[in-house]
């Protein structure tokens, strides 16, 4: 079945048309490192002709220890992102954290994302809602797929019905997630667009001590598998050098494999997802 098309700039996602890019660094680094990071990215989207949405994090809040960078914070990050925005004419999207931060994101951002950790805050979630702006939530770690029809329900209670649900992994035990494809296609049941976040699926949340560990070898497997199962877009942190990242590095996609990366995707898509 097609899912709603939702129009966020000039990308569509969903409405069975091709997956779409949602991709950039973890969180800002530097307003150079960002710039340059999303000229590139765009760069590897055009050849591969995907539709692109870039992402950054102004404000990593939920990182492991008291001492790990979180970013430039609200007003600085926003204003790295609407340069971006303007020159590069692509669409924006971060995380928002709480309430009072979503009116002030909501005038640059074209996408305000709920992380995982915060998706069944409700007063959050009804927020952006009202904003008018797309809203991206990704699933909690600790729930079900089935259980998004209830965050569904929260931002449509506010006449918002440009809505993306993000399959991210699921807890199993201790600093470890699974992925259970299925989720993609039981969130697709709510009518919405489902995001497949292929870097954040194969982190070991916490796995270092003091901060999250991931294995970016299975970022590309799990990526295919997605788009074969029919996913509307895929969620990619990537890094000129992942092993110098600010944030997730682990995790993340070497921006030099970017191209590549896209092109077997496309060829994957074109033989048969199931949308």
């Amino acid at each position: 079945m097609n899912t709603r098309l939702v129009k966020i700039g000039n990308v569509s996602v969903g409405g069975g048309g091709q997956f779409v890019l949602i991709a950039g660094p973890c969180v800002i680094e530097s307003a150079k490192s960002c710039v340059e990071h999303a000229k590139r990215i765009k760069d590897a989207a055009d050849k591969a002709q995907v539709p692109f949405i870039f992402k950054a994090s102004y404000d990593k809040a939920n990182r492991s220890s008291i001492d790990s960078f979180r970013g430039p914070g609200l007003k600085v990050g926003l204003d790295i992102l609407n340069g971006i925005k303007k020159e590069l004419k692509i669409p924006v999207l971060s995380d928002v954290h709480n309430v009072a931060e979503v009116s002030l994101a909501a005038e640059v951002l074209d996408v305000l994302q709920i992380p995982a950790f915060l998706c069944r805050q409700t007063d959050l979630v009804v927020e952006a809602a009202k904003t008018g702006k797309s809203v991206n939530i990704k699933k909690g770690q600790f729930m079900s797929p089935l259980e998004m029809k209830n965050i569904v329900k929260k931002i449509e209670s506010v006449g918002n019905k440009d809505i993306l649900l993000t399959e991210r992994g699921t807890t199993f035990g201790y600093n470890m997630l699974v992925n259970d494809f299925r989720s993609i296609v039981i969130m697709r049941e709510t009518g919405y667009p489902v995001v497949y976040d292929a870097t954040h699926s194969v982190q070991t949340p916490g796995g270092m001590g003091d901060s999250s560990g991931g294995d970016s070898k299975y970022v590309k497997p799990l990526s295919r598998a997605a788009i074969a199962v029919g996913c509307d877009a895929l969620f990619v942190e990537v890094h000129e050098d992942p092993d110098k990242a600010m944030s997730d590095g682990p995790n993340m996609l070497k921006l030099s494999e970017l191209g590549e990366y896209l092109t077997q995707l496309k060829q994957i898509e074109k033989a048969g997802g199931q949308k």
